[in-house]
């Protein structure tokens, strides 16, 4: 062979060789590269202290009591980033804008270019975006389990089961209250489990019930163009509340919606002058202090007067009247004279025994004190009678009104189905087995002739009483905004059920004739609720009760037939 052509053949096969070994070079520096890379991402989510933690601690499943669910978790992700690990900024911020589009590219590239240790991308985000931002396989970017509460029902029921927040601490309502039932030691404790190693919390809330009252208020309130709605159910034989509404409410799965001034719980954090619903309690007073009986006459021809100031009734009757007269045609001045007779001092205490002039708690940790007047004056015992100078929450009043008609027994209100009767009684026998008929007869007799007759339910023997006040406005009474209520009980002769409705500022119609009072649009309110709620807790009467009332048989000795 030629030595020219073994030259080139030297020279060829060194080319080759050092070809081969550029080759290797690149070669081994790319693996060790995607070597890095993998180990940064897989050390971002396996080695982070974020990461390592146990995710949020699974809450227990709130349900009716139906066992239908309210609120449960479900699991969710959070994603973070370790801004000191990341390689390319761009392509990070890229990637993550284009599976989370609602972030702030500015804000988002300023946190992660900030070097430090840890900064979040997105709290509670779905699998599918866990997947999404896997695929992207960005350095420095990990993954926390954790579990994610879903309330089923939306916005109903709101005020009862409260909310949680990002970390599922519960932060208001029955969400709350169960932190406080030991399931924050458990936590503190370094416990872990999840969704079905807790038994599910049974509230007395009954879901049908519930929506109900919802949707009737919600039509009430755009009916008579109200700037507010509550009503409550409560049993008044165990005190459990079987539906809870305040309307404007809010979706616990948007917590910061609970947080706008006017989505307070009206129930049981509102306080109001409850008007003429307190009559029911001032007669009940009268007649169990021996001071009246029913067949007692009261002066209700004039004005009662303190000093420069009088009290006069709406519609007034300007003639004496008889304890039931008084009763059904809301006599403020009758009401007056009654507790005048009783005396303050024992007014004082008569309200005090029935929980109006204390904090009433329950399982809810939402409550407001009742607004007392520091001086209780004579004209105090007199307003008070009928619903003035004295602000309650209405769950106070119902159950005090509950008290009244369920054989005397102050029961405090509970939301927990089964919760024992004993443990939650706070009075007992505070009034006499015929004062109890005596009201429960009083407030069937306002449904049949007096302002309670819109309530009326077929098969159902009602008894209710109405209540219209004045706000109070910059310290004054207002007379163009008023708040309405209505406490009907059923069945009227064996209360099983107290229902409140309240209406904030409802405007008059045409088909009130202008009148915005109680009986003309809360009372009508109720009666809808009533007829849609008690064929689902209660049989209605084949015929009702001959002799609902055996101890007012004497009906002729007060002279009813003169209403």
């Amino acid at each position: 062979m030629p030595s020219s052509s073994i030259i080139i053949t030297k020279r060829s096969t060194q080319a080759r060789f050092r070809v081969a070994i550029v080759m290797v070079v690149f070669a081994s520096l790319f693996a060790s590269i995607g070597a890095r890379l993998v180990w940064l991402a897989n050390e971002s989510v396996t080695e982070s202290p974020f990461s390592a933690a146990p995710p949020s601690v699974a809450r227990p499943d709130i349900v009716d009591r139906l066992g239908n669910t309210l609120a449960m978790d479900l699991p969710s992700v959070s994603i973070f980033a370790e801004p000191r690990r990341i390689l390319d900024l761009d392509e990070t911020v890229e990637g993550l804008v284009t599976v989370f589009p609602e972030l702030d590219m500015r804000d988002l590239r300023n946190r992660l270019d900030s070097k430090s240790g840890f900064t979040w991308i997105k709290r509670v985000a779905s699998p599918g975006q866990k997947a999404q931002v896997l695929t992207l396989g960005l350095p420095g970017i990990g993954f926390r389990d954790e579990t994610r509460r879903i309330y089923t029902s939306g916005s109903t029921g709101a005020h009862v089961l409260g909310a949680v927040n990002i970390d599922n601490f519960g932060i208001a309502g029955i969400e709350k209250w169960i932190d406080t039932q030991g399931l924050n030691d458990l936590k503190e404790s370094g416990m872990q489990f999840g969704r079905g190693d807790l038994d599910p919390v049974a509230l007395s809330i009954d879901l049908r019930v519930q929506h109900a009252v919802t949707d009737e208020l919600r039509k009430a309130v755009a009916k008579f163009d109200a700037i507010a709605a509550a009503g409550l159910v409560l049993d008044v034989t165990n005190g459990e509340v079987v539906a809870l509404v305040s309307l404007p409410d809010f979706d616990p799965n948007l917590p910061a919606d609970a947080l706008k001034p006017d989505r307070i719980n009206r129930i049981n954090v509102g306080t109001y002058e409850m008007g003429s619903t307190f009559k029911a309690m001032t007669t009940a007073m009268a007649l169990d202090s021996g001071v009246f009986n029913i067949s007692s006459v009261l002066d209700a021809s004039q004005p009662l007067r303190f000093g420069r100031m009088a009290i006069r009734d709406y519609r007034g009757q300007n003639r004496p009247l008889n304890i039931p007269e008084a009763f059904v045609h809301s006599s403020n001045i009758a009401m007056g004279r009654m507790a005048l007779g009783v005396g303050a001092e024992k007014h004082q205490a008569f309200l005090k025994s029935l929980g109006q002039l204390d904090r009433l708690t329950t399982e809810l940790p939402e409550s407001a004190r009742p607004i007392v007047p520091n001086r209780w004056a004579e004209i105090t015992t007199a307003t008070a009678a009928f619903g003035h100078g004295v602000a309650v929450t209405p769950l106070q009043a119902a159950t005090g009104i509950a008290a009244l008609v369920n054989g005397g027994n102050l029961i405090r209100p509970t939301f927990i189905k089964g919760s024992p009767v004993e443990e939650r009684i706070l009075g007992r026998n505070l009034v006499s087995t015929r004062t109890g008929e005596a009201l429960r007869f009083l407030m069937r007799l306002n449904a049949e002739i007096g302002s309670a007759k819109k309530a009326e339910t077929p098969r159902y023997f009602i008894g209710g009483k109405t209540g219209t006040s004045e706000k109070v406005i910059n310290g004054r009474s207002s007379s163009d905004r008023v708040l309405t209520a209505f406490m009907g009980i059923a069945p009227a002769d064996r209360p099983k059920y107290l229902y409140l409705t309240i209406l904030d500022e409802p405007k008059g119609l045409p088909e009130t004739f202008g009148f915005r009072t109680s009986g003309w649009n809360a009372v009508p309110v109720t009666g809808d609720i009533m007829r849609r709620t008690l064929t689902m807790l209660s049989p209605p009467y084949d015929q009702p009760p001959a002799n609902p009332f055996p101890q007012m048989l004497a009906v002729g000795a007060w002279g009813a037939e003169r209403f």
